[in-house]
């Protein structure tokens, strides 16, 4: 169980004054009174409702209910007595916030059914103060069927949603501890056996260095090829590392930009031939971060993606018709913008963003695999 002033900052969003008012109320009822007998034994049961509605939410296990069911009395006397039924406004919030299933549904049976039969019974018997209150009274009675529900599905829901939360991070820890760990392998499986052949090569030259010098030399020229044999493993390894393909992330897109009522184009081919899947990869998260950008900020109501493939470098363009940015300081201020620029910059390519009638956003990226591949045989 929350503390009370936990539950008021973070579960309600209701300053706790709101409720001081609902304590005050009650004094006018009681003074209004004839007799000095009932005027202090209505203040006792203000100050006990009070003491037992702190307790209630201090208190765990079968304390809890006890503190509940005094306070679902001590509302049931004052309704009868003085005409006060808003004390069942702090029942209905109290309920609602009870985590436990069965104890929810118990006490919330309870204070409906006691609140109904006791708002019936005022009527019945001509309770002035209740029948010049009709309509606040059954405002207090909608809010006494509703409210406990409404908090108690909302606490549900945040909890459900911090789990997912935790969830998620969980699995992509996991993911990237499993990544690691297939690079790891990887890496020892294509490294291993050539960097041990290097290094028996590289003594067996030193010791033939002077006895045979033509032989030695045979052994350097082995090395030096089994060096640049395992350098283009590597970089064939980082190239097929596991990314997202261009072809795949434009499918989430339109997804997530039909979901968001934004219309979409596409113009050029989203299966890339000459671009690495590194920079593909690349290309894919500088995507998803404008989109992202143009859902949430830009107030766009149509997007469009160029895609123009060339020999040398792929050019990828986002533009919106929305409200626009402010160029100079979008990027420095954003991090999704300024992490776009970085992924680029690591790939040497480049990122350049116009606003006016909406935003363009232009991505580059070379095509390096042919040049890594003249570098390892050359």
């Amino acid at each position: 169980m929350q503390k009370w002033y936990q539950i008021f900052q973070r579960n309600t969003g209701l300053s706790p004054y709101v409720w001081v008012v609902f304590y005050i109320l009650p004094f006018y009822f009681i003074f209004r009174s004839s007799s000095t007998y009932q005027m202090v034994f209505g203040i006792i049961m203000i100050l006990g409702f009070f003491v037992c509605y702190v307790l209630s939410f201090l208190s765990k296990g079968w304390l809890l209910y006890f503190w509940t069911s005094v306070q679902i009395l001590i509302c049931i006397a004052m309704t009868l007595w003085f005409g006060y039924v808003y004390f069942a406004l702090f029942l209905a919030f109290f309920i609602g916030n009870i985590q436990h299933r069965a104890g929810f549904f118990v006490l919330y049976t309870i204070h409906l059914i006691s609140t109904v039969i006791t708002i019936n019974y005022g009527f019945v018997t001509q309770n002035q103060v209740l029948i010049t209150q009709l309509p606040f009274v059954l405002v207090s009675l909608i809010a006494v069927i509703l409210l406990p529900v409404t908090t108690y599905n909302r606490n549900k829901s945040d909890k459900l949603h911090v789990q997912l939360e935790d969830a998620n991070k969980r699995i992509s820890e996991l993911v990237k501890l499993e990544e690691r760990q297939r690079i790891a392998r990887d890496l020892h499986d294509t490294l291993g056996q050539k960097l041990s052949l290097i290094g028996l090569k590289s003594d067996l030259a030193g010791k033939l260095i002077r006895k045979n010098p033509n032989q030695a030399l045979t052994e350097i020229t082995d090395v030096r090829q089994t060096a640049r044999a395992a350098l283009k493993e590597v970089r064939e390894l980082v190239t097929q590392m596991r990314g997202t393909r261009v072809e795949d992330e434009i499918f989430r897109l339109k997804q997530i930009l039909k979901a968001a009522e934004i219309g979409f184009a596409l113009e050029g081919d989203p299966v890339l031939t000459n671009t690495s899947l590194m920079n593909e990869n690349v290309v894919s998260m500088c995507l998803k971060e404008a989109v992202t950008n143009i859902v949430r900020h830009s107030r766009a109501t149509e997007c469009s993606i160029v895609i123009r493939p060339a020999p040398a470098e792929l050019v990828v363009t986002v533009q919106d018709n929305g409200i626009g940015m402010p160029v100079s300081t979008a990027i420095h201020k954003g991090s999704g913008l300024r992490g776009m620029k970085e992924r680029l910059e690591f790939v040497n390519g480049c990122l350049d963003i116009q606003s006016g009638e909406g935003t363009r956003v232009t991505i580059r990226v070379p095509n390096v695999t042919v040049q890594y591949a003249k570098e390892a045989e050359g």
